[in-house]
């Protein structure tokens, strides 16, 4: 058996066999651009298969050295690759500037940065893997745009950008040369996507037959956008490459059809959403962020749990049997969480923290938890399990605290004091959360109406309206 084979063998093990044999087919006769920044969301919907089952399976692949995941911060504008990371250990806290868009951004792990995964070139060597091989159009499309923008599979890029593109060039390292072309009365931008430089040209006025010139140097400074006026008319572009590597400057009209097609955006998996995957926490527990890193998350959505008057369950039934009865109360959490996307950020004595990717996951699972719960009370006259229950959504700092990753802000503080003011039956839930549309319709299909409360949360100022779900 070669060593691969090996590896797929332990993939099967490991992971859904429908979505192993997926990703063991795209290894085998996959087109060497679909093994590159694969969008799992993209690819468990093209198989039919669950996106977070397909995301687990490869995860486990990415452990067993069959894939590789970037971290790519992307330009929440144009949807270009600003910086490409193989951890998010990397992921440095500054703005991320866009040259396309003259923009600086902070990053956040919600819709700025997409994880993907490439196969290894120990696996299967792809054209990707030396980028300064490819030709221009198919690095603008695999190296510089990010999945998330939905290029129409069938048609290639060259083809959908002559519209759009005045002109191109390809410049060796080292190498200056000229460009000779006609401006159109448009706003024109020169962008170069391997040194990420733009240089921005308002072509308006009168046209005219003399000669303009302009001249871009292309280094390792990203100097800061520029605007020229210009006259629609001819103009002579002198580009030079201090660089030691090939650089490929582009003319674009940057009018509607461009923003048109840029616009079109699909789904893509987020760092959020991988932080709150059960299964890259338990695979990946050394590929979390350094110490003093901290990272913004715009939205993340958390759930308090607490097993109500537990102390006095230990001296009702003994030592062994609560302790019996609380692991399985675990076990019953940590299958419900994970099975809405869900992760188990620590455990406290009886208590859990878990985060979800958005608030209709976490209500799916606070909902299925007391369902649970009250099954596994069903054979126990003494209810002897008895769940409280809090929820809230909001903004974050994703951080390490006792080499784990975990959470940080005022959201998680709401939440734990939310799940505070819980009863043994009845949810609290907060307006953030209550408030989301597919929370609102899960509750209305469910037959439950939110009870709003006002209520004084300890080290939180002001008052807060919480929700209680009976």
């Amino acid at each position: 058996m070669s060593e691969l084979e090996a590896r797929f063998n332990v993939l099967r093990q490991s992971a859904d066999a429908a979505a192993a044999a997926a990703i063991e087919a795209l290894v085998q006769d996959g087109a060497d651009a679909s093994l590159h920044r694969i969008n799992v969301i993209e690819f468990a919907a093209d198989r039919a298969l669950p996106t977070d089952t397909v995301l687990d399976a490869f995860l486990h692949a990415a452990k067993l050295g069959l894939f590789e995941m970037s971290w790519n911060l992307l330009c929440p504008g144009c949807g270009g690759v600003l910086n490409a990371n193989q951890s998010i250990k990397t992921i440095e806290q500054h703005d991320y500037a866009c040259a396309i868009c003259a923009a600086g951004y902070e990053p956040s792990l919600d819709g700025m940065v997409e994880v993907a995964f490439t196969v290894s070139p120990r696996v299967r060597k792809i054209a990707a893997h030396t980028p300064d091989t490819l030709p221009i159009w198919d690095y603008m499309r695999q190296i510089y745009w990010s999945s998330g923008i939905a290029f129409p599979k069938d048609v290639p890029l060259d083809e959908l950008m002559k519209d759009i593109v005045i002109d191109w060039m390809e410049l060796g390292a080292g190498e200056k040369a000229t460009m000779s072309l006609q401006l159109p009365q448009a706003f024109v931008i020169v962008f170069e996507p391997v040194t990420h430089a733009a240089h921005f040209i308002d072509v308006q006025g009168e046209p005219t037959r003399e000669r303009q010139e302009l001249g871009m140097v292309f280094n390792a400074v990203q100097a800061p956008t520029g605007t020229l006026k210009m006259r629609p008319g001819p103009l002579r572009l002198t580009l030079e490459n201090r660089t030691d590597q090939r650089v490929l400057p582009q003319l674009y009209v940057a009018g509607d059809e461009l923003h048109h097609i840029l616009g079109q955006r699909r789904k893509f998996l987020s760092a959020r959403h991988l932080l709150t995957n059960q299964t890259f926490r338990d695979l990946f527990r050394s590929d979390m962020l350094q110490i003093d890193q901290r990272l913004k998350i715009t939205s993340m959505t958390f759930v308090f749990t607490d097993l109500k008057a537990s102390t006095a369950l230990y001296e009702r039934v003994g030592d062994l049997a609560a302790y019996d009865l609380v692991k399985a109360h675990f076990a019953v959490l940590n299958e419900v969480i994970g099975r809405q996307s869900g992760a188990v950020v620590k455990t406290i004595g009886d208590a859990v923290m878990a985060s979800f990717p958005t608030p209709d996951r976490g209500m799916a699972a606070v909902l299925a938890m007391r369902d649970a719960m009250k099954k596994l009370n069903a054979d126990r006259p003494a209810q002897d399990l008895l769940l409280k229950i809090g929820i809230h959504e909001g903004p974050c700092l994703a951080v390490t605290l006792n080499d784990r990753l975990d959470y940080f802000g005022q959201t998680v503080n709401i939440a734990a004091r939310v799940q505070g003011l819980a009863t043994s039956h009845a949810i609290f839930a907060t307006a953030p959360v209550v408030n989301d549309p597919a929370v609102a319709g899960m509750l209305a299909d469910a037959g439950l109406t939110p009870v709003p409360q006002r209520a004084s949360l300890r080290g939180i100022a002001d008052e807060l309206t919480v929700y209680e779900i009976a």
